[in-house]
């Protein structure tokens, strides 16, 4: 009788385990799959803003042209650390995948001050623009330019904010699924943004060098 007892209980201590981890399962896939929705939402927004842009974008209204105040050589620099911060982000879900949480943390910090970097450079370039009197009153050109880039340098700045609340929470809790999570779901958002800026420099920096 007494052995007959384990058996039946061994079977049911397995289904509850089995249970609770097909509810995790499914708890991750719903958060991937509501923020997958969040970005394509997110995409929306920015195909207006390029929408914008390009109808605007040569409505100069008697200020200055694109060609005369975009300064290519440091535009590319910015470009150069938002690519290298995808490139050291991803390190750190390869890090993540093996479970080695110093070098998770390490390529994630890595990739924090490229993208701070990056924000710092636009801020200078947003203030040298100012200075020069291109203000986003100058012209519909300049309104639709800050517009666009200024709202992918929120995105990004949100994105380093969110980036150090992840290591906080590496540091306190480590490895687990649920911060597992959370960095690939900042790595689709990271990702994300490496992509609408190649767009912002093809479309905005170099097309406008040429007019």
């Amino acid at each position: 009788m007494a052995a007959d007892a384990l058996t039946d209980a061994h079977p049911t201590e397995l289904s509850f385990y089995d249970i609770e981890d097909a509810h995790h399962h499914e708890a991750g896939g719903s958060t991937l799959i509501g923020f997958w929705i969040y970005l394509m939402s997110d995409a929306l927004i920015f195909a207006t803003l390029f929408a914008t842009y390009g109808v605007l974008g040569t409505a100069y209204a008697g200020g200055p042209s694109p060609s005369e105040i975009f300064q290519l050589p440091l535009v590319a620099l910015n470009t150069a650390l938002l690519l290298i911060s995808s490139i050291t982000y991803g390190f750190a879900v390869i890090a993540m995948q093996e479970d080695k949480l110093g070098a998770t943390k390490l390529w994630l910090a890595i990739t924090g001050l490229l993208g701070a970097g990056f924000v710092g450079i636009e801020l200078y370039e947003f203030n040298h623009l100012i200075h020069e009197g291109a203000t986003p009153q100058t012209s519909a050109f300049l309104s639709a330019f800050f517009t666009l880039v200024a709202t992918h340098g929120l995105h990004v700045t949100f994105g380093i904010i969110w980036l150090v609340v992840l290591l906080v929470q590496l540091t306190q809790r480590g490895l687990i699924p649920e911060n597992k999570r959370r960095l690939m779901c900042l790595s689709m958002f990271w990702h994300f943004l490496d992509v609408v800026w190649i767009g912002v420099f093809t479309f905005v920096y170099l097309l406008g060098a040429l007019q």
